[in-house]
This record gives structure tokens, C-alpha cells and sequence, in this order.
């Protein structure tokens, strides 16, 4: 098996040159993104002696931060200002400090929690804050290659073959290992898992105090876990509070909370009016697989001997992929699934701004059918002329054509292209 996904260099990510292009015209930037994601990495790289650098993470700084923000931000003219989730305080502080200055690049943040799902600090910084998303190393950062996957099937290009093809264990070694920064530089499995059951442990223990009061904060983890084994699965607050004794409503707070910290992430249903049999129900996956194969204790020995238990780590790989090639695209694209009640599914639909419609299934299995692509004949159909194309990914080296504009193709093209 060949490890040539593990960088030996500084990686390069694929939104600096968006970080760059904010700060030329924009007040306040907001890298977002899990910790360990390499915010504070990216964010070092723009500070200097004329935008000095702040982290909170340090007891004094938040305590300046917490005790008087207004006079924290009133002697800095730029600065960057990391994890600045743990005192949510400054951003009413620094929106007084632009709105007397709109002198662009002033303030470049990042945070560890999706503070743009806060209202307040969404509407205190409209039109002033850029919002950039960083995620773990996607496998286009990671192996240096393109990722132009979306931009370029949205632009009427057909899936092609290139140089860089993962196959087999391999592909199932690049999944189980994600894409956090720590991890990937990590050669020893044992060495991985413990790293990444530190890190749940520091995330579910101080981050969510820092965005939350909850009275049961020791069932997080139980309902991790929960949620682990339901990835690739329709959301059911009930079921997951069930399993825990709690109510459907706090089960919901409770995932909510997980998906501002970039540990899962929901997929909302697809909809259209001319369909009547759509399930109107949300979608789990989780943000970096080698975090999901951690909690449901897979690995590539446990997977080459049940192959049933690769699917949902595939199918969120996948999703988490589209993620990151998004993040770093200049289209504007929003993301869902489909399934009826009949069962018949789309895994990811990716739509732009002109209602263009690329739909994604995912098969682990090397052998695609006809039938694999019913769910994306019936939504071609639905969509009719906004439909651009449908793709089954899976285990395999070539591109088969299935019709017009349906194609099997193999899953290294979301970083090969």
C-alpha cells in the first residue's frame, strides 16, 4: 500500500489567495473552520508588525478580550484576532471600530465555531465581514493537484481521467486517515486514533462552553458516538435522544451545537414542487472521516473484512470533499440530497446560483449498474434543462459513459481534475 498522501512540505490551501483577495477590499475577514483545521497557520501567514497577531487562546489576551473589549480593539488599527468564538464580546467592539474606519483589511479573525449561525454577530458585521471556510486538508491540498472538480463540470465539461488515481486499500487508507493537519503527518494508525480521541475529548470538554450552556454536557460524547454510527443516515433527533434519555428537542440543540463546531455537518432535503413524494428530512455526515472511523473503530484490516461498514465513511469522504472544492470556488453553489419514499436517493445535489443542477452518488463497490443511476434519471427529469450532469463515483479507473449527460467515473476525480 503507498502513502503519497502524506505531505512532507508546508501545504499549500487553496482559499489564501480568497484571504488575500478579502482583505484588499473588505474590513473585517473571518476565516471559520474546525480547530486543528490550520486557521492559525493561515492567519500567521497575513500578520506581521502592521496587523499584529492575538490569539485567545491565551489566558491574558482573553481576559483583556472579556474585561473590556471596546478597549481592547481601540488600540488596534489591523490586527488578526485567533479564536475569536471565545469572546464573542469583541465583535460588537470591532464593528464600532470599522464603522469609524472603512479602511478594508482591518481585522482578520478566525473561529473555531460557525459564529455566522449567531444573529447577533451575523447582523452586527452584515456587509462589513467576509466569511471564508477552512476545513481540514481536502486531497486536492493535500497531493498539490488541481480541484476543479465542481468549477469544471458546472462549466459543461465531461469527467476525465488524469494522473493521481487511488484505488482499493488505498482509497480506503485515504479515507479512514482524513484530513486533519496532525493526523496526516502521522504515519502510525495507533499513533492517528490517539490523537484524534485527545482531540474530541478538548473540543467536547472547552469548546462548547465557549458557544453554549447545556446541563448535560457529559452525554456529548455518548451522542457523538450515536451519530457516528447513523453518518450517511436520515437525521432523527428522536432516535439519537432515545439512545441517550434525552427529549427530541435537546437532541437537536445538541447536534446543532456538534455542527457549529464543524464536527458534522446536515444536508438539507432537496425540494420542487412538481415532486410530492420527496422526504423533507436532513441528512448527517460527518466533516473529516478519519474523525468519523475513529468513533465507529474502523480501519483498513476491519474494512477489507466487512465491507458493508466502508459505504457511510465513503459517502461522507465525499460529501466533505464537495465541502472543500466549494470553499475555495468563485460559484456560489448550496448543497442537498435527495430521496423519495420510495427510497430512491441522490447522495449530494450541488446546485448554483442559476439553479443548475450536478447530482452525486457514491458506491463503494468497483461495479456500477444501470440501476445505480435511477435516482439520477428521476431527478434529471425533474429538473429538466437545469440538469448539467450525474455522476456515480466509485472504486474504479475508468469513465463509462450511461446516457446523456450521466457518467460513472472514478472517485479520484474530485481531486484529479
Amino acid at each position: 500500500m503507498t502513502d503519497t498522501n502524506r505531505p512532507n512540505t508546508l501545504v499549500q490551501r487553496k482559499v489564501r489567495s480568497m484571504v488575500e483577495t478579502a482583505l484588499s477590499d473588505t474590513r473585517v475577514v473571518l476565516v471559520a473552520g474546525p480547530r486543528q483545521a490550520g486557521k492559525t497557520t493561515l492567519a500567521r501567514q497575513f500578520s506581521g508588525t502592521e496587523r499584529p497577531y492575538y490569539t485567545l487562546d491565551d489566558a491574558g489576551t482573553l481576559s483583556a478580550a472579556k474585561s473590556d473589549p471596546v478597549g481592547f480593539v481601540r488600540g488596534l488599527d489591523r490586527a488578526v484576532i485567533d479564536e475569536v468564538q471565545r469572546a464573542p464580546e469583541l465583535m460588537l467592539a470591532i464593528k464600532e471600530s470599522v464603522d469609524r474606519s472603512d479602511e478594508p483589511g482591518r481585522f482578520l479573525l478566525t473561529g473555531s465555531a460557525n459564529l455566522a449561525t449567531v444573529p447577533a454577530v451575523a447582523d452586527s458585521l452584515a456587509g462589513r465581514m467576509a466569511l471564508i471556510s477552512l476545513l481540514p486538508f481536502a486531497q486536492a491540498e493535500i497531493r498539490s493537484t488541481p480541484g476543479r472538480f465542481l468549477d469544471r463540470i458546472f462549466a459543461g465539461e465531461v469527467p476525465v481521467i488524469a494522473d493521481g488515481l487511488v484505488l482499493g486499500d488505498d482509497l480506503v487508507e485515504t479515507v479512514v486517515r482524513g484530513g486533519y493537519p496532525e493526523v496526516v503527518r502521522r504515519t502510525q494508525p495507533g499513533r492517528r486514533t490517539a490523537w484524534l480521541e485527545d482531540y474530541v475529548a478538548l473540543i467536547l470538554d472547552r469548546d462548547v462552553r465557549d458557544i453554549a450552556n447545556i446541563d448535560q454536557l457529559g452525554r456529548l460524547p455518548r451522542l457523538l458516538n450515536v451519530l457516528a454510527e447513523h453518518a450517511g443516515q436520515l437525521v432523527n433527533h428522536s432516535g439519537f435522544g432515545s439512545a441517550l434519555g434525552l427529549s427530541s428537542v435537546t437532541a437537536q440543540k445538541y447536534v446543532a451545537i456538534l455542527e457549529r463546531l464543524f464536527l458534522v455537518r446536515t444536508l438539507a432535503p432537496w425540494s420542487n414542487n412538481r415532486l410530492s413524494r420527496l422526504v423533507k428530512t436532513p441528512k448527517l455526515h460527518f466533516l473529516d472521516t478519519g474523525l468519523l472511523a475513529t468513533l465507529r473503530e474502523d480501519d483498513v484490516n476491519s474494512i477489507r473484512k466487512n465491507k458493508t461498514r466502508f459505504g457511510p465513511l465513503l459517502e461522507s469522504f465525499v460529501a466533505s470533499e464537495l465541502l472543500k472544492l466549494a470553499s475555495w470556488s468563485e460559484r456560489r453553489l448550496s448543497f442537498s440530497h435527495y430521496r423519495t419514499k420510495d427510497q430512491i436517493e441522490v447522495d449530494v445535489v450541488v446546485e448554483d446560483r442559476r439553479g443548475r443542477v450536478v447530482g452525486i452518488e457514491v458506491k463503494a463497490s468497483s461495479t456500477v449498474k444501470a440501476e445505480d443511476f435511477k435516482g439520477l434519471r428521476q431527478l434529471q427529469e425533474a429538473v429538466g434543462d437545469r440538469f448539467l450532469h450525474g455522476i456515480v463515483l466509485h472504486d474504479h479507473d475508468r469513465v463509462t459513459p450511461f446516457g446523456e449527460n450521466l457518467h460513472a467515473a472514478p472517485l479520484s476525480v474530485l481531486w484529479t481534475m
